[in-house]
């Protein structure tokens, strides 16, 4: 199975969220590791979408749609802050 980056998940998060959220920055509650959105590995063809971290692989996020519903997990984060826009953070 072949990992992409954050971005392949890109448009799926802005339905959800409403803003651009590939550059939220998450942490890693496995191994601490911090780093964008867009910079996660990204799996497309497991049941539902798998946002892993880069340095252990932690599942970090899981998407899945089900009839036009999509669930997001973050259970894999130890932290996560929504991306800045205008010098503020947008609204959670």
């Amino acid at each position: 199975m072949e990992a992409l980056d954050g971005n392949a998940i890109g448009g799926v998060l802005r339905e959800v969220f409403g803003v651009e959220m590939t550059t939220a920055t998450g942490t890693c509650a496995n191994c601490g590791t911090s780093g964008y959105l867009a910079e996660f590995e990204v799996y497309l063809q497991a049941p539902g979408k798998v946002a892993r971290c880069r340095s252990c692989r932690n599942v970090l996020m899981v998407l899945v749609t089900v009839r036009g519903i999509t669930c997001v997990d973050l259970g894999g984060f130890a932290e996560f802050e929504p991306p800045v826009s205008g010098g503020r953070a947008v609204p959670q």
